[in-house]
Parts: structure tokens; C-alpha cells; sequence
């Protein structure tokens, strides 16, 4: 009955995630904690979910045509093999769930930080390297997938609107999370049992929620969701 429940829960995070191109690792992690799973078990089941759903969504993205694929590169080559490296690093419990409420409350922050509804400017190779770098690395300490460190920062340093960020998020986050995965298995972190059912329930939830945003969600929503997303997500963690 607990696997069902979070299922469930899981699928329609999923389904809110995807409508601005992520993956819901943070909310994956809030919820499978605040259920009780061991920690060591929280990482590589977000992961195995962020794969799923990220995916599914880049799947649908790249068909679509919308996803920079030059930004892209610049942001997700960098940060494969620092996300690997963070992946690596085991924190205690009470330091993983502090450290990644902070880290996702600075997001929200930032999400806000500058409200255009254009791109002002085109980052440059080695800016773009290094907050890719920057968000590989975090991504890889917290179990997520980076998206949340990634968008807010192109929002915030004026690189692309929130759509534009959305976009390039899920496939960041697919790259990230497989490198991911293996850094934590091989730090010896294995996923909870019912990663099956669980994976399942996110891939139906960012099906229904990728459509949901590609057609009916404009910029400001876009910005919205993700605002509150990522405030909501740091503010649970914390609390747990």
C-alpha cells in the first residue's frame, strides 16, 4: 500500500515537472524521504526516474525541434564528468537533506532574479562551460538531475526565456542522471526495490505533463511553475 501511494505521488509530480522540462528529481527525493526510504536508497532511484522521464521528454523535445543544441553542448559536456565525480561523494543524511534544500531555495531565487521575456545576450564558450560545470557538479552532490540549477541560471544571466531554458533542461538532465547513476553505484548506493513500478508511474506523468507544456503553457507560467517548484522542493527538504 506504501508502494502504491508513492507511485502515485510520484506520477503526478512527474506530470507537474515535465510541463516545464524537468524531470521532478527533487520532488522524487522529497517524497521517497518524507515516505521513509533510506537515504542511501534515494539517489540512485531519483536517478533511474530522472532517466525515465527526462528521457521521454527529450524524446518528444528533440521531434519538436526546440531544443539548442549548440547552448547545449556548451552547458552538458562540462558538466558529464563533474556530475560523475558528485555523484561519488556520500554526504550524512542530515547534511544531504540540508545542503540540497538550501542549493534548491538559491534556485528559486534566482528563477526571479531577472523576469525577461527575451534572451538579452548569447553566452560565450567559457561562461556557458562553467555554469554547466557548476550545475553538473551540484546535481551530482544532490541526487538530481541539474535541470534546476541550469534553467534559473540562463533565466537569471539573461540567456534564453524560461521556455528557451525548459527546452534545454530534460536533455541536461538525461545526460547527468546516467552519468550519475553510475558514479553512485559505484560508491555502492543501490536503488530501493520497487524502483520498477515507480519508474513506471513516472514515465506515465511526464507523458501527460511534456504534451501539457508544449501546448498550452506559455512564459510566464512556464516561469511560475518552476519558481514554485523549486521553492516548494527546497522548503520540504529542509523540513525533513
Amino acid at each position: 500500500m506504501a508502494a502504491l501511494s508513492i507511485a502515485i505521488l510520484l506520477a503526478a509530480v512527474s506530470l507537474v515537472y515535465s510541463t516545464v522540462g524537468q524531470a521532478g528529481g527533487t520532488a522524487f527525493l522529497a517524497i521517497m524521504a518524507v515516505m521513509g526510504l533510506p537515504a542511501d536508497e534515494l539517489r540512485p532511484t531519483a536517478l533511474i526516474l530522472n532517466i525515465v522521464a527526462a528521457g521521454y521528454a527529450t524524446w518528444r523535445l528533440s521531434a519538436a525541434q526546440v531544443i539548442d543544441w549548440r547552448l547545449l553542448a556548451c552547458v552538458g559536456m562540462p558538466a558529464l564528468p563533474l556530475s560523475f565525480l558528485g555523484r561519488m561523494v556520500a554526504l550524512d543524511s542530515g547534511l544531504y537533506f540540508v545542503l540540497t534544500g538550501c542549493v534548491l531555495l538559491f534556485a528559486a531565487a534566482m528563477m526571479v532574479t531577472r523576469w525577461k521575456a527575451h534572451a538579452s545576450s548569447s553566452p560565450g564558450v567559457v561562461p556557458a562551460a562553467f555554469v554547466g560545470s557548476v550545475s553538473g557538479f551540484a546535481s551530482g552532490i544532490t541526487g538530481v538531475g541539474g535541470g534546476v540549477f541550469l534553467a534559473p541560471a540562463i533565466v537569471a544571466l539573461g540567456w534564453g526565456t524560461a521556455r528557451q531554458a525548459a527546452n534545454l533542461s530534460a536533455p541536461f538532465i538525461l545526460g547527468n542522471s546516467i552519468t550519475g547513476l553510475a558514479g553512485v553505484l559505484m560508491a555502492g548506493q543501490r536503488p530501493t526495490a520497487d524502483v520498477g513500478p515507480y519508474a513506471l508511474a513516472a514515465l506515465a506523468g511526464a507523458v501527460v505533463g511534456t504534451m501539457i507544456g508544449q501546448r498550452f503553457m506559455s512564459e510566464r507560467a512556464t516561469r511560475y511553475v518552476l519558481a514554485t517548484i523549486l521553492l516548494v522542493a527546497g522548503l520540504r527538504l529542509l523540513s525533513r
